[in-house]
């Protein structure tokens, strides 16, 4: 491929990755009067709890699950940039508890600055990932866009009773992440060139890993509720779980994994407008010991592409959720809080050290 005179695709976008997402406050408002879809008694799963994806029966053994994603660059190379956007967007269908069907790409790209070897190899991640899933790209949609643009739309099934949403977790439930923090930090040190080739190598190796546990974790007694955490950190998508369920939660900085080195990145300054962007979306609901920094809020508010899931469980659950973790190659899965009954009528996150 003759990539001489190409751009680096990180650089013909404004965001990228999962950073690209809506602020949540902003997201907020534009659906708040969307149509209610609670006449459609087929339709299990809507928009209601801000869950993965939507999921409809149909028969008493059958559901489908259905869900897009997609964003700009995260990375330069483009067969790398088209691996994670297609294991981010799957990674929907298995939160939901669910197994892949089949996807279709969603293509957008500047036609007249892009080689078509550089759009070919990003079809081309995609279509690897996908088959290391076991499902087909069947087919798409692509425009002439002035920003990069690649995801997928991905079609997957589930049983009903397997069926796990963000909103059904239960007061003294254990809440457990399967992949480590960070890949926000690791992206801004990248997009400016300061990221070690060992630190590309960890983005690559979390971003592309598929969260195939996730059918496996819902059929384990003991668990209530799955999500993963993308855009919005663990603290975004912690409190759609809180608000889901009319909790709230307490988890330990000192617990939450991180990915090697980025502690010092953020430290350094290496963090995203997006991680801004997502606390003063959701601060007023965080409660933070007074003895964390603002890197550690950093941390917390880092937008994932492609993260790990987060599960709520009971507490005897625990081992078996960790031991499957670990049978799937998430070796840093660990338990980081519990989920609490809300106090005062408001869904909140309180933070230890």
């Amino acid at each position: 491929m003759n990539m001489v005179s190409t751009p680096r695709l990180t650089s013909l976008s404004h965001g990228g990755g999962c950073g690209c997402k809506i602020a949540p406050g902003v997201l907020a408002s534009l659906i708040e009067r969307s149509a209610s879809t609670t006449p459609f008694a087929h339709l299990l799963v809507g928009a209601e709890t801000a869950d993965d994806a939507a999921v409809y029966a149909l028969n008493d053994e059958q559901a489908v699950i259905a869900t897009t994603d997609f964003f700009m660059p995260i990375v330069d190379d483009p067969f790398d940039f088209g691996r994670i956007a297609a294991a981010n967007a799957l990674s929907d269908v298995y939160a939901m508890g669910g197994t892949p069907l089949l996807a279709l790409a969603i293509l957008g790209m500047p036609i007249n600055v892009l080689s078509t070897d550089v759009i070919r190899e990003i079809l081309r991640g995609g279509e690897a990932i996908c088959a290391q899933a076991g499902i087909p790209v069947a087919g798409g949609h692509s425009i002439d866009s002035v920003e990069p643009i690649y995801g997928l739309a991905a079609i997957g099934v589930v049983h009903p009773r397997h069926l796990k949403r963000n909103s059904s977790a239960c007061a003294g439930d254990a809440l457990v992440v399967g992949k480590p923090l960070g890949v926000g930090i690791l992206s801004a040190a990248l997009k400016k060139e300061r990221l070690a080739e060992s630190g590309y190598r960890t983005l690559i190796d979390t971003t592309t890993r598929l969260n195939v546990a996730g059918p496996h974790l819902a059929q384990l007694p003991g668990v209530h509720a799955m999500t993963d955490v993308t855009g919005f950190g663990v603290l975004g998508h912690l409190l759609e779980m809180c608000r889901g369920a009319g909790l709230s939660a307490r988890v330990k900085m000192s617990q939450i994994p991180l990915l090697d080195d980025v502690v010092a990145l953020a430290e350094a300054g290496y963090v995203t407008g997006a991680s801004v962007r997502n606390w003063w979306a959701y601060g007023a609901q965080v409660q933070l010991d007074a003895r964390l920094d603002n890197v550690a809020r950093s941390l917390l508010c880092d937008p994932q592409t492609s993260g790990g899931l987060l599960v709520a469980c009971t507490e005897d659950a625990v081992p078996a959720v960790i031991e499957l973790f670990h049978g799937f190659g998430f070796e840093h899965a660990a338990t980081i809080g519990h989920m609490n009954a809300a106090t005062s009528d408001s869904c909140h996150v309180a933070v230890d050290l």
